[in-house]
């Protein structure tokens, strides 16, 4: 089964917390705090694999949940931090944020990872507060929270060539011919419905790869048929080869055919329709009035079309000579590794913790993220907790807003259930 679109659940570890603990020992007399930091918590990370070809694991599994990192301990023992989580990829997995639609990565070649969630940084202990007026710190810092969110993993494949048409005009039989994959092949519309993927085994032609998508309809871009859940993979392409049924036994125009794809690849991206095509025109065999074939190549001529080559899949006439004009101009096409149009991407929040200030009468409310990881981190009822209780308020800016707000000598500053007076 081949699944290219998948949606799961991170979430990283919490960082631990920092330690409050006192060295007490029997002829230590002045021991002094050695608490010890929390562990970092563990990240969830995508790494992409060429071993992996579909993102099938993730029809069973959608939840990935990191370590959270230990707490610290005493004798200043640091804690452990998280085990992380490893997530493989097939490589050409986008990695896009449910919330906001945006890309966030494109994991387009082998090994490239990403961190989708990143483990909370663990607290600090009541070591590393202690200074020469602060000697028994009796407070520490609590762990970073972690990061969780869903994403959307899209499979793009990596393919140097992509082939395009209508169904039945021949892309499978190609793709067979030319390469040793081995698609389903049949004679009636829609026999391929999952991408295939192949490399060129041709004498004499140096390798490349080829896929072959479901074929396109009119108004694919709108969802019609089911080539708009592929066209996807030939965004990442270099050359198109445009594989078009000039025998008209189904009754149709080979050239509308043309007009009518490209039409799609417009309406679906501009970048897409503008990339280079070859126009093979297959199943020549079946054409006796060879007056028929010049007709519509001077029409496509008249399009603006050169490249255009007679071909015939069942008799292996002119494949060679398709295959030598896609190496040429492979070969003055650079490789990229992002051959789509990003809308925008994704630009990580970065951690911190805020804060709002109201005032009601002469009391002045405030709450926050900020207030509550303060609170996690000071004993109020100690004399030196209380000290850096107030020096965080001053280094945040806390009190400097205060004053700006018209805060006067007396007002009741609260935070959370607990409050005190202002005193200039």
């Amino acid at each position: 089964m081949f699944i290219d679109i998948a949606k799961i659940f991170v979430k990283s570890g919490n960082g631990g917390n920092g330690s409050i603990s006192f060295r007490r020992e029997k002829y230590v007399p002045l021991g002094g705090p050695d608490g010890g930091d929390g562990g970092r918590g563990g990240d969830v990370i995508l790494i992409a694999d060429k071993n992996i070809n579909t993102l099938l694991e993730f029809k069973f599994k959608k939840r990935f949940i990191a370590e959270n990192g230990e707490n610290g301990s005493g004798q200043k023992c640091y804690g452990k931090d998280g085990k992380d989580v490893i997530i493989k990829v097939p490589v050409g997995t986008i990695v896009r944020d449910v919330v906001s639609n945006k890309v966030m990565a494109d994991l387009s070649f082998d090994e490239k990872c990403y961190i989708v969630a990143r483990g909370g940084k663990g607290g600090k202990g009541n070591a590393k507060f202690a200074t020469p007026t602060r000697q028994a710190p009796d407070f520490a810092e609590p762990g970073m929270p972690c990061e969780e969110r869903e994403v959307i993993l899209e499979l793009k494949l990596l393919a140097d060539v992509g082939l395009l048409g209508f169904p039945n005009v021949g892309k499978s039989s190609f793709l067979a011919k030319v390469t040793h994959a081995k698609p389903k092949i049949a004679d009636y519309h829609f026999t391929t419905i999952t991408p295939n993927l192949g490399v060129v085994d041709f004498k004499g032609i140096d390798p490349f790869i080829i896929a072959d998508i479901p074929g396109i309809i009119e108004g694919a871009a709108e969802g019609s048929g089911l080539g708009i859940q592929f066209l996807r993979h030939i965004e990442r392409t270099r050359l198109l080869i445009h594989i078009i049924d000039v025998s008209g036994f189904e009754g149709r125009d080979p050239v509308e055919d043309y007009k009518a794809i490209n039409e799609e690849l417009k309406k679906y991206s501009i970048k897409l329709w503008d990339r280079p095509q070859i126009i093979a025109l297959n199943k020549t065999d079946l054409v006796y009035d060879k007056e028929k074939i010049e007709e519509v190549k001077k029409r496509l001529r008249d399009l603006g079309v050169y490249d255009i080559f007679e071909m015939s899949i069942a008799t292996g006439d002119g494949i060679k000579e398709v295959l030598q004009k896609t190496s040429e101009i492979l070969k003055t096409i650079p490789k990229e590794t992002n051959l789509y149009e990003v809308e925008e991407l994704y630009e990580p929040e970065e951690k911190h913790f805020t804060y709002e200030i109201e005032k009601e009468d002469d009391t002045f409310i405030v709450t926050g993220s900020f207030v509550d990881r303060l609170f996690q981190a000071i004993n109020i009822n100690n004399p030196y907790s209380l000290t850096y209780f107030h020096k965080v308020l001053k280094n945040k800016g806390v009190i400097d807003k205060l004053k700006n707000m018209g805060i006067k000598d007396g007002d009741t500053v609260r935070l959370n259930d607990f409050e005190f007076i202002y005193t200039i």
